[in-house]
């Protein structure tokens, strides 16, 4: 029966993926189907009804629709526009520097924005013509943008944070924030290095020097978009407002930069930023409802329990369970989007990663700096 309960969850879910069902409808009707197996008909649809609605009951999830305006109001707002033109003056200067400039513009708009999607269209369809004109491969150019626009999940403030948070069980946003910084640089950097490598091959050029006024003036306009990180992260671990106030601080600064200081978007576009806003939180708070069924449905059927023994079997070593979660991670993320993995994946993983004490081990290790255990301390 335990079993069977797997098969019925798993099974019917990559069944409806297969068939082009959207993948909110998917996760739902999986739930429906695995919770019928122990319940009528009636008592299954009031549950998971029930476990969706309670799954949107919450406080941290505000800041997902204010942080995806806050991206679109920028994505319009000239903002992308004038961190390329910074990021040229960082990474100008290495082989295939045009995709250094995209790499770098999608870290620092991916932090801005906490949404890759918007950095992705925001960054790529700014530096695909740029690229093409300077003769980069177009398929070269479209794999440095893609690999590159998800350094914005890890660089906060990050909706993938938020939702991870929710399903935690109330892990601190802010310490969540803080901890992404440094593996997002790392992949940023590693991104470089392949794309350097790569381009050195190929005889990509390299831009010309930019003279000292260029650099001071690009730097000074590009200086407003980035005070969002400051004015964001500073207020989060100072402890002035929370993550979830801290996105509707976002939208009102956004809004200022892209209206006021640097006049990008008139009133009139102010309903259709906010009508597309709406339709682009509307399909995660769905998927984010259906999940929370799914994950009540495995619970119910000790489907995690299950899994942890199963791994656990194969070894205790924590290296080796890490290893073999990250693997069965990315075989995921071929085939599924971040929140919907993030949602199904979480519940079953997060357990036993606790269970093997990965959630403390790093801050407990004696190399870590006594910096960053300040700062985890300080952000709750």
């Amino acid at each position: 029966m335990e079993w069977q309960v797997i098969i019925v969850l798993f099974g019917s879910f990559f069944v409806f993926l297969g068939l082009g069902v959207p993948i909110s409808f998917a996760i739902g009707i999986a739930s429906l189907l695995t919770v019928m197996l122990s319940l009528p008909f009636d008592a299954a649809i009031a549950v998971i009804s029930q476990r969706m609605a309670s799954g949107l009951d919450s406080f941290a999830l505000l800041a997902i629709p204010f942080f995806i305006l806050a991206g679109n109001i920028m994505n319009q707002g000239g903002i992308a526009l004038r961190l390329i033109e910074f990021a040229k003056v960082l990474g100008g200067r290495l082989p295939g520097s045009l995709a250094h400039v995209n790499v770098l513009a999608n870290m620092m708009f991916g932090a801005i924005s906490g949404s890759a999607v918007a950095s992705g269209a925001a960054v790529g369809g700014t530096m695909a013509p740029l690229q093409k004109k300077e003769g980069y491969d177009p398929s070269y150019s479209a794999a440095v943008n893609i690999t590159s626009c998800p350094t914005g999940l890890l660089i906060p403030p990050s909706n993938t944070f938020i939702v991870y948070s929710l399903i935690s069980g109330g892990t601190s946003i802010g310490a969540l924030f803080l901890a992404g910084y440094i593996p997002g640089m790392l992949m940023g950097l590693g991104l470089m290095t392949v794309a350097a490598i790569i381009a050195k091959r190929r005889g990509y050029p390299v831009a010309p020097k930019p003279s000292t006024s260029e650099v001071v003036k690009t730097t000074l306009d590009a200086l407003p978009s980035l005070g969002l990180i400051i004015v964001i992260m500073g207020g989060i671990i100072g402890g002035i407002f929370t993550a979830t106030e801290a996105s509707a601080i976002a939208v009102v600064y956004t809004l200022l930069l892209a209206v006021v200081f640097y006049r990008e978007v008139s009133i009139r576009q102010l309903p259709g930023i906010i009508l597309e806003s709406v339709v682009t939180t509307s399909i995660v708070l769905l998927l984010i409802g259906a999940s929370m069924g799914m994950s009540w449905a495995m619970a119910n059927a000790d489907i995690p329990y299950m899994i942890s023994d199963a791994l656990l079997a194969v070894s205790e070593n924590p290296l080796i369970i890490l290893l073999i979660i990250n693997l069965i991670l990315l075989i995921v993320g071929i085939f599924m989007d971040m929140t919907p993995a993030l949602l199904i994946f979480t519940p079953i993983f997060l357990p036993i990663a606790m269970d093997l004490g990965m959630d403390c081990a790093l801050w407990h290790h004696d190399d870590i700096q006594p910096m960053y255990r300040y700062l985890y301390s300080t952000s709750g």
